[in-house]
């Protein structure tokens, strides 16, 4: 094909796919099967390849992601990003009307009202119908650029359709939200890998959005809907309902769930009813947003300081249910967490019948005074667990004690500690409820480094009793890994061989590998090269380790819990017994003083000669430190391909800047005169 026909054929791809997508998306009436529609991306993608040259910003395939950033940047709005006052009773929905129609003098007003989505808040910038820019709603006037992570959520158009009227500027306001059942399945994929469940998906959401790795966002199922042009080079339309029709033409997603009112009686009606089939939507709505119809008038009434003067949130009623408490558990999560759950007598809330409801921690439970055989309301606004609201005095009633988290584990008998408002079971390598985290924990990359220990293999050996501690690991026979799933002979020898491998180990490796809490990759270095030897962190008092300058009192309290603890000694006696050797650190005081010693590096852009994991390695070998961003203090900033930045950041500040080479030049001078 000539490059004419090339591109001619791109456009046409792009602009079919795009259209399917308007259909999918924004219509909910799709035209093709998934299958089609793949056939059509993976079309384009080849086609793509084969001429990157011609790889557009606005095109389909463009939603993957881009590299993480190290920050969100802040962005002010081209309008005030503005709140709005929220109402529950009837009759406050009724004196607002009558405001209105006094301070417009005018005797009928029409009101378009739309749901209200409990999502995260987003101005979306356009020129000449493509999507330039993102930002979050901030603090209303100030918002974090998040660009790079809206272009990933499938449901927001990175180019507008043609159609007339396309203004070459457009910036409009959207609502980023995640769907109940993608909610749900999110969680359970999180809860699956030990990590603590979202809240409810407006946290989801949020968390989602202003990641700083967009391939994280990409992996997120979130929607965007549109609600409302803030500015625009061309005359707007003359209600917000022909702004809402505007925007549906030009292919942006918006709320297919609205009604034009010509009273305040049939707002109240569509408010009653959508609230009636509130646990029947795909999506979390809390409310129903009510807005003047007409724009004229809504320049009339202008603004307050925080909230415009012609709309309001009408808000839902609570979900609130009453019912009895008939004991209080205490849950153990994969990370060691002691969580209290009340289980209760059945109630329905929200069409979903309940029977147990978090108590978050054992502040919550003592600010609200639950106990045994109390009588509670009961709300469920979108949590994976319903939450306790508050107890119901009851006259008369003898209420049993309060309530008292426990001493020692309720899974594994373990010591539990106490970290802030919150209590965790100190026996992290040797309880049930934590065990499979421990063992991926302990074989990952940072740690031991056992290859082929998955979560698959690893769930497998605990379900069937094969480990029941790390030290465990180091008994399995070949007999004992073909009894697995997907195990033959070559791939238990293959694992033998890697368990094998690991029993020599570094300090710092093997005190990450541990997974005490607050130790991580970095602090499990600062103790290797503080103390040497792992029988001297282990006998180290709360005293000698505050004396470290990185530790505080949590995460000595945290040592001293973990290593205080006989099971968690023993484990570590077996492992040692079972031919583990820890390979003893540099301490301060054995190592040759180097002249980086106490230098802070920061390294930006791409490097050829090393990871950034072996730089890192470099460097604290000598003495020094890494830091991720540049300040007055930074020794060096080590520039590679491509600087981002932080190239800008040392030349302002007058920070020494070296490149890759220079950097090797150094490291290995210094390492000669250590030799």
């Amino acid at each position: 094909m000539t490059h004419a026909e090339i591109l001619a054929k791109l456009t046409a791809l792009k602009d079919e796919i795009r259209r399917h997508d308007n259909l999918y998306y924004a219509k909910d009436r799709p035209e093709i099967s998934d299958t089609e529609y793949d056939h059509l991306f993976r079309e384009l993608i080849d086609l793509e390849r084969q001429h990157p040259e011609l790889i557009t910003p606005d095109s389909p395939t463009q939603r993957v992601g881009a590299p993480p950033l190290e920050s969100l940047t802040k962005i002010p709005h081209e309008q005030p990003m503005l709140s709005l006052d929220s109402i529950v009773e009837p009759g406050e929905v009724q004196a607002f009307d009558q405001r209105m129609k006094r301070e417009l003098e005018t005797q009928s007003i029409e009101y378009s009202a739309e749901p209200k989505f409990d999502g995260l808040s987003v101005e979306l910038v356009y020129d000449h119908g493509v999507f330039t820019r993102g930002a979050t709603r901030g603090d209303g006037t100030t918002g974090e650029d998040v660009t790079v992570n809206l272009r990933t959520i499938r449901s927001l158009p990175l180019q507008l359709q043609a159609r007339s009227g396309l203004p070459d500027h457009l910036v409009v306001r959207g609502e980023v939200y995640m769907p109940l059942d993608d909610f749900q399945a999110l969680n359970r994929r999180i809860t699956e890998r030990g990590d603590d469940a979202f809240a409810n998906p407006r946290n989801a959401a949020s968390g989602s959005l202003r990641q700083l790795d967009s391939t994280i966002t990409a992996t997120r199922p979130l929607v965007v809907t549109c609600y409302e042009i803030m500015a625009q080079s061309t005359q707007p339309p003359p209600t917000h309902w022909d702004e809402l029709d505007r925007m549906a033409q030009w292919g942006l997603p918006v709320p297919d769930r609205r009604k034009l009112c010509s009273s305040i009686d049939e707002v109240t009606a569509f408010h009653r009813e959508t609230e009636s089939i509130r646990d029947e939507l795909p999506y979390e709505i809390d409310g129903v947003v009510v807005k003047i119809n007409r724009r004229d008038w809504q320049d009339c009434l202008g603004m307050k300081s925080r909230s415009p003067r012609w709309a309001i949130a009408y808000k839902f009623t609570p979900r609130k249910e009453i019912t009895v408490v008939q004991d209080i558990a205490v849950s153990v999560g994969r990370t060691g967490t002691l969580t209290p759950v009340a289980l209760l007598k059945p109630v329905e809330v929200g069409g979903v019948t309940i029977s147990r409801a978090t108590l978050h921690n054992a502040d919550e439970v003592a600010r609200k005074d639950i106990r045994i055989g109390d009588t509670v309301k009961v709300e469920r606004a979108g949590d994976v667990i319903p939450a306790i609201a508050e107890r119901v005095p009851i006259p008369g009633e003898q209420r049993k004690a309060p309530f008292c988290m426990p001493d020692h584990c309720p899974i594994c008998g373990s010591n539990v500690a106490r970290e802030g408002a919150y209590f965790y079971c100190t026996g992290q390598s040797v309880c049930g409820a934590q065990l499979k985290g421990a063992i991926e924990h302990f074989s990952s990359k940072h740690a031991l480094n056992i290859e082929g220990l998955g979560k698959k293999t690893v769930a497998q050996l605990v379900d069937e009793g094969l480990v029941r501690s790390l030290a465990d690991l180091y008994r399995l026979t070949k007999e004992n890994l073909l009894t697995l799933d997907g195990f033959a002979d070559r791939s238990a020898t293959l694992l033998l061989q890697s368990i094998e491998g690991s029993k020599t180990v570094s300090l710092d490796r093997f005190l990450m590998g541990l997974g005490i809490r607050q130790v991580g990759q970095h602090i499990a270095k600062v103790l290797a090269r503080e103390f040497g030897s792992l029988d001297e962190i282990l006998t180290a008092d709360r005293e000698r380790l505050q004396q470290i300058r990185e530790i505080g009192p949590e995460i000595s309290d945290s040592l001293v819990a973990y290593c205080s603890e006989p099971r968690n000694q023993e484990v570590i006696a077996q492992l040692q017994r079972l031919g583990v050797q820890v390979a003893p650190g540099l301490a301060t005081g054995d190592r040759k003083t180097s002249s980086l010693a106490g230098k802070t590096f920061v390294f930006t852009g791409g490097l050829d000669r090393f990871t950034r994991d072996q730089a890192q390695s470099a460097v604290e070998a000598m003495g020094a430190r890494v830091s991720s961003s540049v300040s007055k203090k930074t020794s060096y900033v080590v520039a590679g391909r491509d600087p981002g930045s932080k190239l800008e950041q040392a030349k302002t500040l007058g920070v020494t800047i070296l490149t890759e080479q220079e950097f090797a030049s150094l490291i290995e001078e210094e390492g000669k005169e250590l030799s």
